[in-house]
């Protein structure tokens, strides 16, 4: 059966809706049933870009795509000048924006691809957030990431937050798509307009992130305009502080907060907060084991990625994922310090290379920089930056590092900077 038929028996006799988008409320049959773009052009096996978010046609042109079998690539108009990149590092083959899909031309290919089209399977692509380093294009087998969702689970009306190209926003969809739930879609995603669309539709679920919850503390909304129907702040995608969870604990006693973990690489993980105010979680689910090892935690999924598109595999023989988090244990659960990616030690001073990487960026005729730790014999290590200075003009290394000792702690200033251009791989990954 395919999916969409599967969802209208789900839904035929619900008589509230599933989405409420610019002040509509649409039940499910209201977006399966409205007019649909032309998809004639698609045939089983593309790579189709979905430039969409969470309204009704992009959600009925997803679920059509689904049951064509194509590998999607959700996006978003805000990474529009990302774009190109995306298509090409997913091998896209039709582009559908503004309602018109648009074929593709290129003649390239990929094993993970041919073999999901060798089994007739629909794919998911996802696109890791980039920081110095290009963002890597991550393939999901979709018809077995919809199984997860054929076991029944209690849904919250939630208010879906996180962004049509993000793995959680596709979750939350599916989620309230199989479990019959509510999902109100954002007008804009500023504190005030979130908080007063929980207000207006008595939302009950927030899933959102530690930054947006700090930004709701500074902005004064909380508690005041922090409406009564919430039961429930998920938060996820970076690491929580403690004094801002304790401060949210504290201020929305009636709330239930709970630590979201999770990579696109891996799928969906199952996690359970220790308590409210605790960043200590248990991280299972179906299919989910974990380990530590050196203080680094690792995930073994079953409902792992393929693979990258755009670079190299990052299990190992036996199907484990480093995730580059250092964590303390408690029994079963964990808390996340850190990442042992890039940190660099001076003198028992640990920070990122990203720290200093993102000070240096900022200064003028600057194209690419890399920080790097090198062995010194007095503070154990020290900051090395290779900088590559754009086409208009050259970098002046006096003023340069009079400008890095201006923003940088002493200890995070680059002892040695060399002018040169930096190693780029054709996977768009510095080396």
């Amino acid at each position: 059966m395919k999916l969409l038929e599967k969802l209208n028996e789900i839904w035929e006799r619900v008589d509230y809706p599933f989405l409420i988008h610019e002040d509509c409320e649409l039940r499910f049959s209201q977006i399966a049933s409205q007019h649909s773009i032309d998809l004639n052009i698609i045939k089983s096996g593309d790579v189709v870009a979905l430039v969409g978010d969470f309204n009704p046609s992009s959600i009925l042109t997803l679920l059509r795509l689904i049951d064509l079998k194509v590998i999607i690539v959700p996006l978003t108009v805000e990474t529009a000048n990302e774009h190109e990149y995306f298509f090409d590092s997913a091998l896209v083959d039709v582009i559908i924006r503004g309602g018109i899909a648009t074929r593709r031309q290129h003649d390239k290919t990929h094993e993970y691809i041919e073999f999901l089209r060798s089994k007739n399977h629909a794919g998911l692509v996802l696109f890791s957030t980039g920081t110095t380093g290009r963002p890597k294009a991550i393939l999901h087998d979709l018809t077995l990431f919809l199984k997860r969702f054929e076991t029944p689970r209690p849904t919250l009306r939630t208010i879906n937050f996180l962004l049509f190209d993000h793995i959680g926003g596709i979750n939350t969809l599916l989620h309230t798509l199989f479990n019959k739930g509510v999902v109100v879609a954002p007008e804009a995603r500023t504190v005030d307009s979130v908080l007063e669309t929980c207000r207006k539709y008595e939302v009950e679920a927030l899933p959102t992130t530690p930054t947006f919850l700090r930004m709701m503390l500074m902005s004064g909304a909380v508690p005041d305009k922090v409406p009564s129907c919430l039961k429930v702040i998920t938060y996820g995608t970076e690491r929580m502080d403690q004094p801002t969870l304790d401060d949210l604990c504290l201020l929305l006693p009636h709330i239930d907060f709970r630590q979201t973990f999770g990579m696109s690489e891996l799928g969906i993980v199952r996690v359970k907060s220790e308590a409210c105010n605790s960043l200590f979680m248990k991280i299972g689910g179906e299919g989910v084991e974990t380990r530590v090892v050196d203080n680094i935690l690792q995930i073994r999924s079953e409902s792992r990625m393929l693979g990258y598109l755009n670079a190299s595999s990052p299990f190992d023989p036996e199907g484990w994922y480093d995730t580059k988090d250092v964590v303390e244990s408690k029994g079963d659960y964990y808390k996340v310090v850190g990442r042992i990616s890039d940190v660099i030690n001076v003198g028992g001073l640990k920070f990122m290379a990203s720290e200093v990487e993102r000070v240096a960026l900022d200064y003028p005729n600057v194209t690419f920089v890399k920080a790097h730790a090198k062995q010194n014999p007095f503070t154990g290590q020290h900051v090395e930056l290779v900088v590559q200075p754009t086409t208009a003009g050259m970098v002046d290394k006096d003023s340069f590092m009079a400008f890095l000792r201006s923003k940088l702690q002493p200890h995070m200033v680059p002892k040695r900077i060399l002018i040169e251009d930096v190693n780029v791989g054709h996977r768009f990954k510095r080396n």
